[in-house]
């Protein structure tokens, strides 16, 4: 049984076409990794399936509720956390989650005992009484997050879940949304940290420009671009050049240049780093460090749009979150 089952979603602003006919299948008790680069159409993919907005073509259903006919059902059957923290700053953490879960209609007495579940759940039972006003912007990510956990919903979506936790704040979510999952909850998930979808995502769909332009798991995608990959550092003063001239006799795709860091998709594994390591001596080109690794799924994104998840265009992820915004007010 599938929880979320999206056919040809299409939505556009005026001539910017944010999703193109967007497919995405999501079985129960599964995670779906939703990446893509900034503006590449994936919190409009949430904003549709969480009924803020509707789509201009397409259908899905949502936790056995169809989007359009029954969104009331849908959003009595999900949970959402968007990519900015929506707290009320003039409540306490304490009081945000008992409010949400009076929303939910769990009644007085199992909302407050959920909100002190999730307090202490995400870290935060010591500010519990505190305004939510004073809270880091971290601690509000995880009230926020908090919030969509409230109801226990079927199905949640987290839009960009970790954007701004620190790395020992994003390890304990992580740990959260497994609990969930074994759990039988269904989640969909956008990301633009590569590591969070190769951790948790049983399934990824890739989008740019609205359009999915890869789907698999997360070894099935690194295995499109293949190989291995050597990477080296140069030291200060060396020539960029002279290493990109090397790496070209060996590399078997294109390089990637980052400052003074060269990457290369390579054949023959140790083999070939040796083979580059003589030749870059030779050249007298100083190395920093050198490595043989993987293809990650940073790669998969280097190969597939040309550039990797972090860049994008950031202008149209805000004309994107300005479209919605608008039209959910």
């Amino acid at each position: 049984m599938n929880d979320i089952e999206a056919r040809g979603l299409v939505k556009t602003y005026g001539d910017v076409v944010a999703l193109a006919g967007l497919d995405l299948t999501v079985p129960k008790g599964t995670i779906l990794g939703l990446l893509g680069p900034n503006g590449a159409g994936k919190t409009t993919a949430v904003s549709i399936l969480t009924t803020l907005l509707q789509p201009d073509a397409g259908t899905a259903t949502v936790a056995g509720a169809d989007l359009v006919a029954s969104p009331g059902e849908v959003r009595k059957r999900i949970g959402l956390s968007g990519q900015y923290a929506a707290v009320d700053e003039h409540l306490t953490g304490f009081e945000n989650l008992d409010m949400i879960g009076r929303l939910y209609h769990l009644g007085a007495k199992k909302s407050k005992i959920r909100a002190r579940e999730l307090l202490e759940r995400f870290d935060l039972a010591e500010a519990a009484d505190r305004p939510a006003k004073t809270y880091s912007g971290g601690m509000r990510r995880r009230l926020d997050l908090a919030g969509a956990l409230v109801a226990e919903a079927p199905v949640l979506f987290l839009d960009e879940p970790t954007t701004g936790l620190d790395p020992r704040s994003r390890i304990e979510l992580w740990a959260v949304i497994g609990e969930l999952v074994e759990r039988g909850t269904t989640l969909l998930l956008t990301t633009q940290y590569m590591e969070e979808a190769d951790q948790l995502a049983d399934d990824i769909v890739v989008i740019d420009h609205g359009r999915e332009i890869a789907h698999g798991t997360a070894n099935e995608l690194k295995a499109m671009v293949g190989g291995e990959r050597i990477e080296i550092s140069l030291e200060p003063g060396a020539n960029v050049e002279d290493a990109k001239g090397v790496l070209a006799r060996f590399s078997v795709g294109d390089l990637h240049i980052e400052d003074r860091t060269v990457t290369a998709p390579i054949a023959g594994g140790a083999q070939t780093l040796t083979e580059v390591l003589r030749s870059l001596d030779s050249e007298g080109v100083k190395l920093a460090d050198v490595g043989l690794r993987k293809p990650t799924l940073d790669d998969v994104f280097l190969s597939l749009t040309g550039h990797v998840a972090e860049e994008g265009s950031e202008e149209t992820a805000d004309n994107e979150q300005h479209q919605i915004l608008e039209e959910v007010a």
